[in-house]
């Protein structure tokens, strides 16, 4: 299994980005995949996360209403639309994935990641 994480970049606070990961060697469907951040030195830090269907979603309360979680199942790929991006926000952000039905939050429960994706945020 292979995620490949891309769309980071660096930005003005109150800019937008969007995360993309796409997974490879795997059925998809069944896959829940999250979206979790890591500033150096400290530990790593839940964002989103969906089911499989796409039905659920949960977010870190950090990011309600500024960030969605979503997934195209036909094109294998997760999104994490980022929106009135702020200073806080900066961080290496990885996608993760774990065959499941429901929403993951833990980190601990994923089985695969990607290898990460830097996202600057200036004031």
């Amino acid at each position: 299994v292979q995620l490949q994480a891309s769309g980071g970049g660096r930005v003005q606070a109150g800019d937008s980005l969007r995360l993309s990961c796409e997974v490879s060697g795997r059925s998809f469907s069944d896959y829940g995949m999250g979206w979790f951040r890591q500033v150096p030195g400290k530990e790593r830090e839940f964002v989103a996360a969906i089911s499989g269907s796409g039905t659920s979603t949960y977010y870190d309360d950090s990011v309600k209403g500024r960030f969605t979680i979503s997934r195209d199942n036909a094109k294998n790929r997760v999104y994490l639309q980022m929106n009135n991006l702020r200073p806080e926000d900066t961080a290496v952000y990885y996608c993760a994935g774990v065959q499941t039905k429901i929403v993951i939050v833990n980190g601990d429960l994923y089985d695969d990641w990607g290898q990460g994706t830097q996202v600057t945020v200036s004031s």
